[in-house]
C-alpha cells in the first residue's frame, strides 16, 4: 500500500523531534492527506501483517457503544489494556477495566452523563440521513467532547469522520484524526475506517467510493524507527477484496448486528509481523 509508505516517508523527510506526553519522544509533522479507492482494493497494510479480526472486533466494539476493556479483551482483542488497568481508571475513580467515554459512548451517546447513556446517537442519525437525506452536509460523527477530553486516559484521537453520498449511489467517507502513531495506530485506522466505510454502505444499499484520510499530529515513535525502516525496505504487494457476506443486514439494526462472520478478506497476503512497543 504506498499511501502508508508515503506517509511515514513524509514524516522521515519533514519531521522534526518533539517530546509528548509519554516520554518516548516522536518525529513528527503537522498536516498530512492521502486517499483510498475502495474500489481497487481494500487498503490494509502489506508489508507487515496487520491483524483484521482485531481491527473489525474494535470496530465493532466502538460501534456497541460499550467501553468495558474486559468486554473486547474477551473477544480476544487486548489493544486497548495499558489503559484499562486500576493505575489509569483510578484516576478518574473508575474500576479497571471501565474506560469512560471513549469513543463508543461518544458516538452513540454524544453528550450524556457517562454511564448513563441519555446523549445523541451520533450513529443512528447518521444512518438514518444517509437514507432520508442524502444530499445531506451534515453527514458527520465527532469523537471530540472537549467536556470529557480531560475525563479519559486517551482521549480520541480520530476525532471525526464525514460521509458524502455522490449520485444516490456511491458513498465516500473523510476522516480527521488529531493525533496519529503512525507505525502502530495508523495501519488499523486506515483499514478500521475503510471497513466502517464498507458496512455502512452495505447497511444503506450504497457502493464504496473514496475513503479520504486527513491527520493532524502524524509522528514516528523513536523507539520505532528501526521497525519502520524494515518497513520500509518492503515491497508492498497486491490489496485483497473485501466481501460483506450478509445481503439481509440493513439499516442501524444491521449494522450493529454484524459479525466477523460476515466479512471475507479475500486474498490478503503480507510480510511478516514487526513488533514494536506501545507508548502509554
Amino acid at each position: 500500500m504506498k499511501q502508508y509508505h508515503d506517509l511515514l516517508r513524509s514524516i522521515l523527510k519533514n519531521g522534526a523531534e518533539h517530546r509528548d506526553r509519554t516520554g518516548v519522544g516522536t518525529i513528527s509533522h503537522f498536516g498530512f492527506q492521502t486517499r483510498f479507492d475502495l474500489r481497487q482494493g481494500f487498503p490494509i497494510v502489506t508489508t507487515k501483517r496487520v491483524p483484521f479480526r482485531w481491527v473489525a472486533e474494535e470496530l465493532f466494539w466502538f460501534l456497541s457503544g460499550d467501553t468495558s476493556e474486559a468486554n473486547l479483551r474477551a473477544r480476544g482483542v487486548d489493544i486497548w489494556a495499558e489503559w484499562a488497568d486500576e493505575e489509569h481508571t483510578g484516576k478518574f475513580g473508575r474500576t479497571a477495566g471501565d474506560l469512560g467515554p471513549v469513543y463508543g459512548y461518544l458516538w452513540r451517546s454524544f453528550g450524556g452523563d457517562y454511564p448513563q447513556k441519555n446523549g445523541v446517537d451520533q450513529i443512528a442519525k447518521l444512518v438514518t440521513q444517509i437514507k432520508t437525506n442524502p444530499d445531506s452536509r451534515r453527514l458527520i460523527v465527532t469523537g471530540w467532547d472537549p467536556r470529557q477530553a480531560d475525563n479519559v486516559d486517551l482521549p480520541p484521537c480520530h476525532t471525526l469522520f464525514q460521509f458524502k453520498v455522490e449520485s444516490g449511489r456511491i458513498l465516500h467517507c473523510q476522516l480527521y484524526q488529531r493525533s496519529a502513531d503512525a507505525f502502530l495506530g495508523v495501519p488499523f485506522n486506515i483499514s478500521s475506517y475503510a471497513l466502517l466505510t464498507h458496512m455502512i454502505a452495505h447497511v444503506t444499499e450504497l457502493q464504496v467510493g473514496d475513503f479520504v484520510y486527513t491527520l493532524g499530529d502524524y509522528h514516528i515513535y523513536k523507539n520505532h524507527m528501526d521497525q519502520v525502516n524494515e518497513l520500509l525496505s518492503r515491497e508492498p504487494l497486491p490489496l485483497p477484496e473485501l466481501k460483506i457476506k450478509a445481503e439481509e443486514l440493513r439499516g442501524l439494526e444491521g449494522l450493529l448486528a454484524m459479525k466477523y462472520e460476515h466479512l471475507e478478506l479475500i486474498g490478503y497476503k503480507s510480510h511478516g509481523k514487526i513488533a514494536a512497543p506501545v507508548a502509554v
